[in-house]
């Protein structure tokens, strides 16, 4: 996926979304991956991390809305993620089946640096 199509998809769809599309635009390393991930079995997660941020106090952006999203999605969907240049924020993209359009993203604070910038992590987008 080229990363020009990836900021066209980030709308309105979460208010996560528009902080996702900025730490893109600003070169955040992204990867959507191969393979499809049944929604109930993502909004199940999801819902679990959402009470582990919240009982952490850890800050999120839309982890709610995008629970109540994959909740009510019945497609199976992709997964991408965005990690911001400064490493400060991580973004979940969960898209269609075909990798054309975000349903839902969310974004969690990271509070610690990682082992190593995304783009050591991920295979980088084009």
């Amino acid at each position: 996926m080229k990363r020009d199509s990836l900021v066209e998809m980030l709308g309105e769809q979460t208010t996560a979304c528009g902080p996702a599309r900025d730490a893109l635009v600003a070169g955040g390393a992204f990867v959507v991956w191969d393979g499809l991930v049944p929604a109930d079995h993502l909004a199940h997660t999801y819902r679990k991390r959402l009470r582990i941020t919240q009982k952490r106090g850890q800050s999120t952006l839309a982890l709610a809305a995008t629970v109540d999203i994959l909740a009510h999605t019945q497609e199976p969907l992709r997964i991408g993620r965005i990690d911001a240049a400064d490493m400060s924020w991580t973004f979940m993209l969960f898209l269609n089946a075909t990798a054309t359009a975000v349903l839902a993203c969310t974004g969690v604070a990271r509070s610690e640096p990682s082992a190593g910038p995304a783009t050591e992590r991920f295979q980088r987008g084009h």
